[in-house]
Order: C-alpha cells, then structure tokens, then sequence
C-alpha cells in the first residue's frame, strides 16, 4: 500500500514540476514575442518616416498579430490605417479602420478612430462632380464625434469640417440643378434649388437658388411663383448680383413688388426667409 502512496506522490510530483516548467517556457515565450512585437513596431515607425507606408502597414499589422492580446496591438492597428491615411490610400484606411473599431470597441481614444475614419471619407472627395456617398458618410461621422465626444480635442475640427461639408453637398445639388435646366428638366431643377433652400440655408447657393426658381417659374408662365421668389431675393440680398440678374426678368413695372423694408437682423431675416418658403412649398 505505501509503494502506492509513494508512486502516487513522485507522479504528483512529477505533474507539478512539469507544470512549473511549462509557466517558465511560457514566460520566456511571451517575452521573447513581446519583443518580436515590439520590434515590427518600431520598424514600422521607421518606414513611415522613410515615407514607405506600404511596409509601415505591414510592419505594424505584424506588430499586432505577435501578440494580439497586448495593449501594442490596438496601437499597431491604428498606427496602419494612419500609414495608409498619410499617403492617400483611403480605400485600405478605411478598411483598416473599420476593423479596428469591430475587434477593439473597449479602446479608450476611440473617438481618434472615428474621426480618422471621417477625415479619410472626407478627403477622397475631389470636387461636387464626383460620387459623393463618402462625403455624406463622413458628415455622419463628424455628427456622430460631435454628439458622443463632444469634449474631444476632435469635437471643434468636426464642427468646421461640417461647414464645409455643407458647402460642397449645396454645390453638388446647384450642380445638378442646372444640368437640369439645361436639359429643360424643370420639375427636377426646382426639387435639387428648393433643397438647398431648406437644408444648406447658410451656404452660399442660396442666393442663387432663389435667383434659378425666379428664372425657372417665369420661364414655365408662373409669374407669380417667380415673384415669390424674387421677392425673398430681393428681401435678403438686395444689394447681390443675383438679385439685379433676377430684376432684370421682369418689366420696369415689377419694381412694385418690390418690399422696399429695412433689414433687419440675420437670424430673424433667416426665420422670415424660411417661414415665407414653407408657406408655399
């Protein structure tokens, strides 16, 4: 019975030092990855530097797929889709980003992903011809930053990327309003004008869009509509040149119709301007 006890205890024993073993090959292992890790990191940081993003992605990918439980790892995913973003490649920075944000939720600075991602939206748009799905993805972003981290040092530049954003959107839509007009497709100009009445009001194209439906309207035989318009035309742009294009429409006779009020100020001038517009919507 004791040479059982005695087999049972070197085999215990046995177990024990095996275990022992297997945490310090562990250890050595985890360390020696550690700095595997590490190192593709700071190789990527060179090849960045070197202007080389492609291998600076690379690097920093490997980085994180050593040892993707460290707190290296979310960086590294980061610091990839910042390498691809610094050299234009919005496609694979995108892509980089939205996989971050899927693998890392818990991150802490995830409101400098989320405005990464809206910056790269934002940059792939030339110009108002182009597709501009990406630009309306990244005024989402910027919102969404501006509602969830509204004390982020990215809250501020999402604010005036907005602005901008807005101007481009009204410029698509102008855009496309007058290739409407020139195909005489004047029910359709008038939707693309009339939208950036309602939803880019603080833009710049409102004063044209105003001047397009007076044009629009007299063109098609309604008079009136046109003098509604020429009327919120004159009333908060009188002294613009698209106001004078627009009085020059009509006969010396429609200078009657003309309010002849003084202005008051902006942001009541914006409640008359819109109130007047949705009456006759």
């Amino acid at each position: 019975m004791n040479k059982i006890y005695v087999l049972l205890f070197l085999c215990l024993l046995f177990l024990n030092n095996c275990s022992k073993k297997e945490k310090e090959i562990s250890i050595i292992s985890n360390d020696e990855i550690e700095m595997q890790m590490i190192s593709s990191y700071n190789e990527g940081l060179k090849a960045l530097e070197d202007g080389d993003v492609i291998l600076a992605a690379r690097k920093f990918s490997e980085s994180e797929m050593l040892y993707p439980q460290s707190d290296w790892a979310p960086k590294s995913s980061l610091m990839s889709a910042y390498a691809y973003y610094s050299q234009d490649y919005y496609e694979e920075s995108i892509t980089e980003l939205n996989r971050f944000l899927k693998i890392y939720p818990n991150y802490p600075d995830l409101s400098y992903a989320h405005y990464l991602l809206g910056v790269n939206y934002y940059e792939s748009i030339a110009n108002e011809k182009k597709d501009l799905k990406p630009l309306v993805m990244a005024k989402d972003k910027f919102n969404f930053i501006i509602k969830t981290y509204p004390q982020s040092d990215f809250a501020f530049d999402s604010k005036f990327k907005l602005n901008l954003i807005n101007d481009i959107l009204a410029a698509k839509e102008m855009y496309i309003g007058r290739y409407y007009m020139d195909k005489e497709k004047w029910i359709s100009a008038m939707n693309r004008f009339k939208f950036v009445i309602k939803e880019h009001d603080t833009t710049v194209y409102v004063e044209e869009a105003l001047h397009r439906l007076v044009e629009i309207h007299y063109k098609i035989g309604l008079d009136e509509e046109a003098k509604k318009y020429a009327k919120l035309l004159g009333y908060n742009y009188q002294s613009g040149d698209w106001y004078k294009t627009s009085y020059k429409i009509f006969n010396k006779n429609y200078q009657d119709f003309i309010p002849k009020v003084k202005k008051e100020k902006k942001s009541v001038i914006k409640k008359k301007f819109k109130s007047l517009f949705l009456k006759n919507e």
